[in-house]
């Protein structure tokens, strides 16, 4: 293994994991040809799907007699599938008791990654956001339960927000919706947080130990530690999928089931999270988050003694990443101070360094900030050499003029290796889509950091 020093700079903005040992890889390799949806003809591929269901299941403290999951190829497909179940669960409750169900809305933060959006779109859900603010990053539970109505299909809870890391507070959603006598379901969007929080902070309450809470979605290919694409979505119970969204087949040779928005994907990924649940264990999984958590603090507090303002939470209370910010006229900028964010993001970019600059959500003033995620293969001696090239960077833009700045920044757009080598998957109709008006960026200038 390559010494962590030689370790040359890289990107910081992904959580998906880059990193796994090389057992994992060799034998991820030999599963490459697996159909995984084949059960007759892999039904070992079947058994350890089930395992790694029933394991994820346990860690969020799903009940064991009834609760049900199934893997997807990332958190997007899970969400997509426990938004359809939502929505069928509220359609067919509103057409018993004889009541429109045309106008169906869900509830959540505007700091949601896109995927919501989409989800939302593409089945025709109105959505309803808890608008993010200067000094509130995560929904608001009060605002959140006084949006719902007879229409809203359920509530969206994030254990791990894209921008800041932080976990939204499920349990005081689901009492005030107890309280207040309301049917509505919580979701929890543990993309990030899932293989995080129940082993960093396994006291804290936003699974199924909290009542309203009827699925989660988690990400294998994130803090679950295995490479793209898989993602996990478990119910409480069966109650909550609806049966005629589950499709039985038998024409593979076998009686089956299937809930998934794609049939036929390959085994290599499932297998790879059942090589990490079995190879680390609680313990295992316990010591990396633990470990990444303190190079987190590590990293907040070297940038704090820089002089940048943190927007992210430390000990644990939010996922091992640290979003942060220069300061404004009123947190002692230099008068004269005439670059940003996107400027230090440049820079460090002709450092070796991806470090997103972005906007942050809605009714924030467009507030600027940056976030480094913290994943395995980020050790101790890579976090120092990027704190010496922030404060080296921060020198050098002190420095620099304004036009300067500029002109860097048309040259590495002209002539960076991204512009040269990225085909755009839209190809020819990119021009028509590039100013979309219909989601939060396009409304708002809400930019989705890369995820």
């Amino acid at each position: 293994m390559t010494a962590a020093a030689d370790v040359p700079p890289g990107s910081l903005a992904s959580f998906v994991s880059t990193y796994m040992e090389k057992e994992a890889e060799q034998l991820m390799t030999e599963a490459m040809s697996k159909n995984f949806i084949d059960y007759e003809e892999y039904p070992q591929t079947a058994e350890i799907h089930s395992r790694c269901a029933r394991m994820i299941g346990s860690l969020f403290h799903a009940p064991k007699d009834t609760s049900i999951g199934t893997s997807t190829v990332g958190s997007s497909e899970a969400i997509m599938l426990a938004v359809l179940a939502m929505k069928r669960r509220w359609k067919l409750r509103r057409e018993a008791d004889g009541k429109p169900a045309d106008r169906p809305n869900i509830i959540m933060s505007s700091a949601v990654q896109v995927c919501w959006e989409k989800a939302a779109r593409y089945f025709e859900i109105e959505e309803k956001y808890v608008d993010c603010t200067r000094a509130r990053f995560v929904i608001d539970p009060t605002q959140a339960v006084a949006l719902c109505d007879e229409n809203t299909i359920g509530i969206v809870a994030i254990l791990g927000t894209t921008y800041t890391g932080s976990y939204e507070d499920v349990k005081a959603i689901s009492d005030l919706l107890v309280k207040q006598g309301s049917g509505v379901p919580i979701h929890v969007d543990a993309a990030s947080g899932g293989f995080v929080a129940p082993f960093v902070r396994p006291e804290l309450e936003w699974d199924f130990r909290v009542e309203r809470v009827v699925s989660i979605n988690t990400s294998g290919h994130k803090y679950g530690l295995v490479y793209p694409g898989v993602g996990w979505v478990v119910w409480r119970s069966s109650e909550y999928l609806p049966s005629d969204l589950v499709f039985n087949i038998n024409y593979l040779g076998a009686d089956q089931t299937s809930f998934t928005l794609n049939f036929s994907k390959g085994a290599s990924q499932v297998i790879g999270q059942y090589y990490q649940l079995i190879r680390l264990g609680k313990a295992g999984y316990r010591d990396i988050m633990r470990n990444l958590t303190q190079t987190a603090d590590y990293l907040t507090n070297a940038l704090r003694e820089i002089g940048f303002v943190i927007l992210s939470e430390t000990s644990g209370r939010g996922l091992p990443l640290v979003a942060f910010r220069f300061p404004g006229k009123d947190e002692g900028e230099p008068e004269d101070a005439d670059f940003d964010e996107f400027a230090l993001a440049l820079y460090l970019r002709a450092r070796g360094w991806v470090v997103p600059a972005y906007t942050m959500a809605p009714e924030t003033d467009k507030m600027k900030m940056m976030r480094i995620v913290v994943r395995e293969d980020f050790s101790r001696s890579r976090c120092d050499l990027l704190i010496k090239d922030i404060k080296l960077c921060c020198h050098h833009l002190e420095q620099d003029s304004q036009q300067f700045i500029k002109r860097m920044e048309e040259h590495a757009s002209e002539h960076s290796v991204a512009k040269r080598k990225t085909k755009d998957p839209l190809n020819n109709p990119r021009h028509e889509h590039k100013r979309v008006k219909h989601s939060l960026q396009g409304k708002t200038g809400k930019s989705h950091a890369v995820c």
